[in-house]
């Protein structure tokens, strides 16, 4: 069985400049920040982004990484807006496709399913229609007519979970996997992080397996990070880090407040991150969101 597991710069020296790239979790939840990180590191450019997005499109478009954006928000819950995400955007420096949520996922699945785009009524009536990049399609069987959601093929899919194997089996446990199973189906490859590296016996038993989303064949690499998702949380293991997520828009008011955020929480290893944000078991006691 092949051993997928490699180092994040590894992982992420597997994409390339202009690549589509989607990032699985959904705003402030279970972003795979940790590989945000190795891309800010790195010299990559020129992306087009796929997300629900959080810090993680805030961060890659405060750094000059994405050229265009395909996303039903960004926001950090709390923080409706994300801070770095909202400066990019009113600057007009981003090509966007502004779709819902819906029309996202639908994007998603008819990548997952090889076809082109899907029919749906789903923005029908609305000021998505003023989306240039979306057109209408009619039908074969009467005279109504569907938007045609294309599909959102990605040429790399970043995801965060709670464990996972050598193999690519990958366990989220917690009480909701978001999209992360058609980003992963919908990508060319997909690159895993994880907060606990077990062995393939751990999946075994049923109820654990019945947290496996998608086949191991699906995942590309896979980068062992314990609390790889903050600040984001990682349910049932750490929610959320408040604090942090308000300094970090805090610093968007700033002059020169990306360029500090970058030199004390990015330009360092992992190891130093930890340590600067109070360290993996004050991270493991954040409680997790109540909705």
């Amino acid at each position: 069985m092949a051993d997928k597991l490699m180092q994040a710069a590894q992982a992420v020296a597997h994409l390339e400049d202009g690549m589509t790239v989607g990032i699985g979790g959904w705003g402030p939840r279970r972003k795979p920040m940790a590989l945000v990180r190795e891309i800010l590191r790195s010299p990559l450019k020129d992306l087009t982004l796929v997300s629900y997005g959080g810090a993680d499109v805030g961060m890659l478009c405060a750094a000059g990484k994405v050229r265009k954006l395909i996303f039903a928000f960004v926001s950090l819950d709390f923080i409706p807006l994300e801070p770095y995400f909202r400066q990019a955007r009113q600057s007009g420096r981003l090509e966007v496709m502004e779709i819902d949520e819906g029309l996202m996922l639908m994007g998603l699945k008819a990548a997952v399913m090889r076809v082109p785009f899907i029919p749906t009524r789903v923005g029908l009536g609305t000021d998505v229609l003023k989306n240039s990049q979306l057109q209408l399609v009619g039908s074969p069987y009467d005279d109504r007519q569907w938007l045609a959601m294309p599909a959102l093929a990605l040429d790399a899919a970043l995801l965060h979970v709670d464990r996972a194997d050598a193999r690519g089996v990958c366990q989220i446990r917690g009480p909701d996997i978001y999209m992360d199973d058609l980003f992963a189906g919908a990508a060319r490859k997909t690159i895993v992080s994880c907060d606990e590296l077990v062995p393939t016996a751990e999946f075994h038993a049923p109820q654990e397996a019945r947290q496996v989303f998608w086949d191991r064949s699906c995942t590309s690499a896979v980068v062992h990070i314990p609390c790889g998702a903050h600040p984001t949380s990682c349910a049932p293991l750490y929610g959320f880090d408040v604090g942090h997520f308000k300094a970090y828009a805090a610093s968007a008011k700033e002059e020169g407040g990306w360029s500090g955020y970058a030199e004390r929480y990015v330009q360092c290893s992992h190891a130093q991150y930890l340590d600067r944000v109070g360290g993996e078991a004050a991270i493991r006691q954040l409680p997790l969101p109540v909705f």
